[in-house]
């Protein structure tokens, strides 16, 4: 590839129907894999936000410092970011006795502060934008914490709105749904709209998470967390491997 097309790409991918596809599988992932370490191993919200954490930072570092896009690494992170997420939003809600609502409510302003200063720092939060490793930790830090509050805000849709988890899944398809037809019909910021879509395919893989392993007394399909997981690992390995993603155009 010529250096100045290289200089010219970001380490991020382009934002493709794929992209989506697979986010919602990691996210998904993200909520069997995080109850499978923390519930089904009995290690706990703390030691399982722990293990992720140390997963998370060393995923970061690497992906940092890689010269290009790896949709391996790249994956690998964002797996990391939601794993972590759902761990540490059950420590919050549960652990802390802060419940769902005060949990979503924390983690909303921690990406809302994160957003901020990452703007205030950059002048740009766009995914274009991002080309030096200072724009990388703003990057990874929110969605750290968009996966985080995602967590919270599908079990709260799920448990305490009373929706179940089909009906928390309906409503946040139909956000989502409403996010793309803004994208095509409005002038809205399309930053803000990749936030917002990003925010809230993670409630929407949270509830699919619980509806695949929870009790069917409790509107689940009582499937076990590792096989569901191993399964969502299998097809996000496919869709990489099978189909070529390409970096996002740097923003100039």
């Amino acid at each position: 590839m010529n250096t100045s097309i290289e200089r010219a790409l970001t380490k991020v991918p382009e934002l493709t129907l794929l992209f989506w596809i697979i986010k919602i599988a990691a996210t998904t992932l993200g909520e069997t894999a995080g109850d499978a370490v923390s519930m089904s191993m009995n290690l706990g919200y703390l030691l399982g936000t722990a293990i992720f954490a140390a997963v998370f930072v060393v995923a970061v570092i690497a992906q940092i410092r890689a010269r290009g896009f790896h949709p391996l690494l790249y994956w690998t992170t964002i797996i990391a970011t939601t794993t972590v997420g759902t761990t540490l939003a059950d420590f919050a809600d549960r652990s802390l006795g802060i419940g769902y609502a005060g949990g979503s409510t924390m983690l909303f302003a921690m990406l809302l502060a994160s957003l901020a200063i990452w703007h205030r720092s950059l002048g740009s939060v766009s995914v274009g934008t991002i080309s030096s490793p200072k724009a990388e930790m703003f990057y990874w830090l929110t969605i750290m914490f968009s996966q985080t509050l995602g967590t919270a805000l599908g079990d709260w849709t799920a448990a305490t709105a009373g929706l179940g988890y089909s009906g928390g899944a309906i409503v946040f398809a139909a956000l989502l749904a409403g996010v793309v037809v803004a994208y095509y019909r409005t002038a809205i910021s399309r930053t803000a709209l990749f936030w917002a879509a990003f925010i809230l395919t993670r409630p929407l893989g949270a509830v699919v998470g619980d509806f695949l392993d929870k009790p069917v007394t409790d509107g689940g399909l009582a499937l076990s967390r590792y096989s569901a997981s191993a399964v969502l690992i299998g097809s996000i390995l496919c869709m990489i491997l099978l189909f070529r993603q390409r970096a996002a155009a740097r923003a100039h």
